[in-house]
Formats: C-alpha cells, structure tokens, sequence
C-alpha cells in the first residue's frame, strides 16, 4: 500500500492526465457489465434489474433451441474473417504502394482520397448501396447498356458477403494504410541504404525489409480485429440490409439478431443472454489467438 502510494505522489500529473479517459471507461464500459445480469433474469420494467425473477440458464436455453444460433454464429465469424483478412491485405497493399510515390504533393492528395471513406457514414453508404444495387440502380441499367441481363441483388443472398467485403475494404482500407504508413516512417532508411548497396531492388527492398519489419504491427492489428471477430458491425449490416429477410441466410449476424429479438419481442433478458454469449466467445478467441501471437512475437502481443 505504502508502495502504491509513493507512485501515486511521484506521477500524480502522468495520473491525472489519464483520469478522464479511466473514467470514461469506467463509466462506459465497466459500469454496463451488470447489465448481464438481465440474461438470467424474466426482466419486467416494472420491476427493475433487482427485482425481477430470477430464471437461471432459461433464455439461453430459449435461444439455443432452435437453429438460428449456429447460422448467426457462423455469419458473423465468416463476415469478420473475411473483413479482416481483406481489409488488413488491401491496407497492406495501399501503405506499400503509396510509400512508393516520391512527389510529396501527389502522395498527400493520394492519401487524402483514399481516407476520405473512412468518415462518410453508415447511413450515407446504405444510400450508395441502394443507388448501386436496387433492381432500377447504376449497375442494373450498366448491364442493360451491354445486353446483359439485369440482377435483382436485393434478393441473391449468395452474392452479400462479397459485396459487404468490397464496401468493408472501400470504407476501412485508407484508415488502416495511415497505420501500416505510420510503422514504415520508424524503419531506418540505414537497412534500405545498405541493401541498394548490395544491389537489392525496390522490390526485393519491400519484401524482404518492409514485410518483416511490420510484421508487429499486423499482428497487433489482427489481434485486434480478432478480439471483435464474434461483434458484427451492427451500423454496417443493418444499415445496408436492413430488415430483407431474403438476405438473412449469409448476412444476419448475432447483433441483428439480438436486435429483432428486442425490437420485435420486447424480450430484454433474451437479448441480453445473446450479447452475453456474444462477449464470451469474444473472449475465449482473444485468449486463444494472443496465446498463439506469443508463439509467434512476444513483443507483438497484447499483453
């Protein structure tokens, strides 16, 4: 306690400085967790948290009962694998391509184009989608200019998770190329001096400099994005598919589905008990791929 103390009074302003954003966390995300207590519980307003029934595992046995857990379980999963492996793979790309530009200017405005997704909304981009893809859109009457017969994508189910890729890697991929930008400024222009000595080329530079040298940093950023592998971007998918249930089987994901069940149910323990099957399985892949991030770089963990 006396050691705790003496820390305290000798970085009290490093403490102070980080007080707002540790009560910013407490408050946000911290204080929230007793809501979990709703997923064992018959919740009635009426009665609050504290005194409604308690019901043990019901509402999970509820939901696991019938199929959709496994199809929401899955969607989620494969959605964010391929948002991940895509989007971090096509950053990657960017980052590389862009530290090739040597005019400052067109680098600058390169860099400005590509990032300017990154802050248009979900709801604005669901109006681009519609645009594009509504059976009388852009693309429909492009292939009726061609011959081709028109598309009614609304209704293709099979077709979304390619498409909610491309507008996942289209919105994020700017974002994540400042990161991976970022990390190759901090590698020392001494390794690419001594290698176009040796006579290595930009190419042979990039993949056997650059790569390696951000492998920490796509580590990192894969953790992270695994840490959110079962949270399906509720904005994102709900915002572009909103309520067609012709596109559930390859886009309804287990935040939708806890959102029906609240809206069109009125059922708060019920969806509490999905979220809360949501968090610990985000859990569980946290633990799981941070224990094999250390087998592969220690300092590249998360803790």
């Amino acid at each position: 306690m006396h050691g705790l103390i003496k820390e305290l009074r000798t970085n009290r302003s490093l403490y102070a400085l980080g007080l707002p954003g540790m009560i910013f966390l407490f408050v946000f995300a911290y204080l929230p967790l007793f809501g979990h207590l709703l997923a064992f519980k018959d919740y009635k307003l009426r009665d609050g948290i504290w005194g409604s029934k308690w019901v043990g595992f019901t509402n999970f046995k509820f939901f696991f009962g019938g199929e959709d857990w496994k199809l929401v379980t899955f969607n989620t999963i494969y959605l964010n694998l391929l948002f991940l492996v895509f989007g971090l793979g096509f950053a990657l790309l960017v980052a590389l391509l862009l530290n090739e530009i040597r005019r400052a200017a067109i680098k600058t405005v390169s860099q400005s184009f590509i990032f300017l997704p990154y802050f248009i909304s979900w709801l604005v981009v669901s109006f681009m989608t519609y645009a594009m893809f509504h059976t009388d859109g852009v693309l429909n009457r492009a292939l009726e200019a061609v011959k081709a017969d028109p598309v009614n994508w609304y209704q293709t189910p099979g077709i979304w998770p390619l498409l909610l890729t491309l507008i996942y890697v289209w919105k994020f991929s700017g974002y994540y190329s400042i990161i991976f930008l970022a990390a190759i400024t901090g590698i020392s222009s001494e390794i690419y001096e001594s290698a176009t000595i040796d006579g290595a080329s930009r190419y042979r530079q990039i993949l056997h400099i650059t790569i390696p040298q951000l492998r920490s940093v796509v580590i990192v950023l894969a953790l992270l994005g695994i840490g959110r592998i079962f949270y399906g971007d509720f904005g994102m998918i709900y915002g572009i598919i909103g309520d067609n249930g012709m596109l559930y089987p390859t886009t309804d994901v287990i935040d939708t589905y806890s959102y029906r069940a609240l809206r069109q149910l009125g059922d708060f323990s019920m969806s509490s008990a999905i979220v809360l099957y949501q968090s610990f399985l985000g859990l569980c892949a946290i633990l799981l791929f941070n224990w094999l991030a250390r087998k592969v770089d220690r300092d590249a963990t998360l803790y």
